[in-house]
């Protein structure tokens, strides 16, 4: 175990005194508190679940202080002081590490130094050393990963904080917002929305319904921020498979042309408005409750501290009006427009009917969008428009441009697991009005049109880059963010693919904003409860920043990029940057012999075939065994349809960061070619797995009788494999200038290709070998073609080259 937390701040002792008397932790007269009465003082409220002094002595007695002594033993002796050691055996104790599992030998200093757990430095604690050691204790993290405070919180510590005739508020703690609210009567309400939008063409503005889950002290007078989650999923999906696209077919050839970036922008028109729903009247309360709960555990951690949270399906989804359009600028109006409402500049509805307006005059108007994949990318989305209101997005494995997603240059590209998806197909999926079948038939002529538009806008044809795929760039408006931004991704996320984050990253660089990003090595996960690292912490510490205008620092506070070792486990690097243009780049030469760092000479042509598919077609159907054989170095059916090169073993470690760019000298025998190339680690080494194991299921508390969610971790593999894949990329050999202009194609003819990999950060070690696979079909991506081909590759003319960090 280690337990890396970058949000844990070091305040001054004013200030810790301040803070644990705010939580009722310290004593106000402590001072004048005889140190061993009040060494039991703060022992005792360390067990926030019982009332009586024996029930308080009984738990001290199940703690070791050392091999022959309990707790309980120990403060009997009425001490006036607890030796370093002592302390923080009990404390580990405390923060439910097991003695006889963890740290057997009862040496906590030791086992606090092994696990990255602070401690403090006088070897005997009383007065101020005392009260700092368990300010410190309570913003350290526990075996499951929460700080000891989450911990205490879970068992009941703050139960009924607030007097009867105490204000409802905010009470923060090392910068952070506490639970301090009664989540047994959340409030739970419905509103609809009305957008500027009539993407169902009923002559009525779309209603947007809303759900929201707001703290009940909110009755009481407070205002609170909200954390609001802009979810396509949220009431329901559709089956896709009937839609879904076959893929077992021939590249389609392109007929050249000179079609620039100009030819094929695209420009909003606003289309016309219809006149807004009659209103009758204005209401403080609501009629409707939600049939749905909240889905993501990092907005339930924070309900309980304080932050309502928001879910929005938007157009399209069940309870709401309108269509889906798959990224489109009308999603995109339809996700601001309910920040607009809880900023108090749109109206919204009690119901879909009456026409009663209601105000969301619990909020204070600030709001932080969050959420992954879908979710996480209209957040981006919103981001763009530079909405009032909106302060601060947390995006999880989000798509910045959707061509990124379904496509790569002038290729139809499948997200890992989703041969033959694509924007129609996705629209399907998320159009959950269609569950209601007297709404779908209505409008059912209107849904046919836009899917219709979404199949021919997309062009699985051609896999360019056209007007329809500018429209759900979000990047080109980038320079529209006026907000402070994060974002999470994985590096081993295969469906919305790490180019998505670092082309945002890329825009982002340079703005006045602050801006951080974490990159782990999972898939298409959320990162929140992963024990070695303080997230949610860390988050905590931002949302207080941004939406409360907390004076914590949290810019200053958390790394610009914080990255995790594929290589060792529980380890997580900072930078002040990642994938930056400047970063120093070795140049690798395709040879006979390999890769090399010098030119070539003389190199031959070599060849390989792309007849895979028959093979493929007759096996598992399995994309991922496929991808496993064509990486081995052993002999396979499909060695022979692709080119491998490696480098020597490396003689120290290595780290890539950011995007390998290959050039190569290629030639297919017939009109039309695709070619994939593969970066790869060679060497036998137990790995991490890309799938976080669960280490405690419903192990982590979210609040006092609340949420819960598992405890994970990245852990290594059992056996060790040979390779591992580092990154991927694909190109139409007739999109070698960019993804929008065809070239023209003769069979047998070297063209020269120059395409990016997808980024990455990636440390390889000492006796490892760096590969470069070059082949065509990738069986789990791009289509699969029936007819065999003949790609050679001049090696004279080929290369590599890698950004390596200083």
């Amino acid at each position: 175990m280690k337990f890396n937390q970058f949000g844990r701040l070091d305040p001054d002792f004013a200030t810790q005194v301040a803070e644990l008397k705010q939580i009722h932790f310290l004593p106000g007269d402590w001072e004048n508190t005889p140190p061993a009465d009040l060494l039991s003082i703060l022992f005792a409220r360390c067990f926030p679940e019982v009332a009586t002094a024996s029930e308080i002595t009984d738990r001290e007695e199940r703690i070791l202080v050392n091999q022959d002594t309990s707790l309980a033993q120990l403060l009997a002796k009425k001490p006036d002081s607890i030796t370093r050691a002592e302390f923080y055996t009990a404390a580990l104790q405390l923060l439910d590490f097991i003695v006889a599992d963890d740290f057997p030998d009862l040496d906590a200093l030791q086992a606090m130094a092994k696990w990255q757990l602070p401690t403090v430095t006088a070897d005997r604690l009383q007065g101020q050393d005392l009260v700092a050691a368990f300010y410190l204790l309570l913003a350290t993290r526990g075996k499951n990963g929460q700080n000891f405070l989450d911990l205490l919180t879970s068992r009941g510590y703050f139960n009924g904080f607030f007097t009867a005739s105490e204000q409802p508020h905010f009470v923060f703690f090392n910068g952070k917002s506490q639970a301090v609210f009664d989540t047994t009567k959340i409030i739970r309400e419905v509103v609809y929305v009305e957008s500027d939008l009539d993407t169902d063409q009923d002559g009525q503005r779309d209603l947007l319904q809303t759900t929201i889950f707001r703290p009940a002290e909110t009755d009481q007078g407070l205002a609170v921020p909200v954390l609001y989650t802009a979810n396509p999923y949220f009431r329901g999906t559709n089956d896709m498979a009937p839609v879904s696209y076959d893929v077992n077919k021939d590249l389609t050839p392109k007929i050249p042309n000179e079609t620039q970036y100009g030819d094929i922008a695209y420009h909003h028109a606003q289309p016309l408005i219809p006149d807004g729903h009659t209103v009758t009247g204005e209401t403080k309360s609501t009629t409707e409750k939600p049939v749905d709960p909240g889905i993501y555990s990092l907005n339930d951690y924070f309900l309980a501290r304080g932050f309502a949270t928001v879910y929005a399906g938007g157009i399209g989804t069940r309870g709401s009006d309108g269509i889906r359009t798959t990224g489109g600028p009308e999603e995109t109006e339809s996700t601001i427009a309910i920040i607009q409402w809880l900023h108090g500049d749109r109206i919204a509805f009690t119901n879909r009917t009456d026409g009663v307006t209601i105000k969301a005059w619990w909020c204070t108007g600030n709001v932080a969008m969050t959420g992954k994949s879908y979710l996480g990318t209209l957040a981006v989305a919103a981001a763009t428009t530079g909405v009032a209101g909106l302060k601060t997005v947390v995006s999880e494995a989000a798509i910045s441009s959707w061509y990124d997603y379904y496509r790569e240059n002038g290729l139809v590209i499948a997200p890992v697991d989703c041969q033959g998806e694509d924007t129609d197909v996705l629209a399907l999926d998320t159009f959950s009005r269609r569950k209601d079948a007297a709404d779908f038939q209505r409008i059912k002529p209107v849904y046919d049109k836009m899917m219709a538009d979404l199949k021919a806008g997309q062009d699985r044809e051609t896999g360019n880059y056209n007007t329809f795929w500018d429209a759900r760039n979000y990047r080109k408006h980038a320079d529209q963010i006026k907000i402070d931004f994060v974002s999470v991704h994985g590096l081993n996320d295969w469906n919305v693919k790490p180019r998505n984050v670092e082309q945002l990253w890329n825009k982002l660089r340079d703005l006045p904003i602050n801006k951080k990003i974490f990159l782990h090595q999972g898939k298409h996960i959320y990162m929140n409860n992963i024990q070695s690292i303080d997230f949610t912490d860390m988050m905590n510490l931002w949302f207080c920043y941004e939406l409360l205008d907390v004076a914590n620092d949290a810019p200053a506070v958390l790394p610009n990029v914080t990255v995790q070792d594929n290589a060792v486990p529980e380890t997580w690097h900072h930078y002040t940057d990642w994938s930056e243009p400047t970063t120093p780049r070795t140049q690798y030469f395709m040879s006979g012999d390999g890769l090399q760092e010098q030119p070539p000479k003389n190199e031959e042509i070599v060849s390989f075939q792309d007849d895979g598919t028959p093979l493929f077609l007759a096996s598992d159907q399995n994309a991922h065994h496929w991808e496993s054989l064509l990486m081995s170095r052993q002999t396979s059916v499909y060695e022979h349809t692709r080119k491998l090169f490696l480098t020597p073993e490396f003689t120290k470690d290595a780290y890539i960061d950011g995007t390998i760019t290959v050039t190569l000298q290629v030639a297919v025998n017939q009109a039309a070619g695709q070619i994939s190339c593969m970066a790869i680690d060679y060497g036998q080494e137990k790995r991490l797995k890309a799938d976080p194991s669960v280490l405690q299921a419903r192990g982590q508390q979210l609040g006092y009788g609340w949420a819960v969610d598992d405890v994970k971790e990245f852990q290594l593999e059992k056996t060790p494999s040979e390779f591992h894949q580092i990154a991927k990329g694909h190109m139409n050999l007739q999109n070698r200038h960019t993804p929008w202009q065809n070239d023209a194609l003769t069979p047998g003819q070297f063209v020269t290709l120059h395409f990016a990999l997808q980024p990455t950060e990636h440390h390889i070690l000492a006796g490892h070998q760096l590969g470069i696979m070059v082949y065509a079909t990738d069986m789990g991506m791009t289509v699969r073609p029936n007819t065999a081909a003949t790609y050679e590759l001049d090696l004279n003319a080929s290369r590599v080259e890698v950004p390596y960090r200083r």
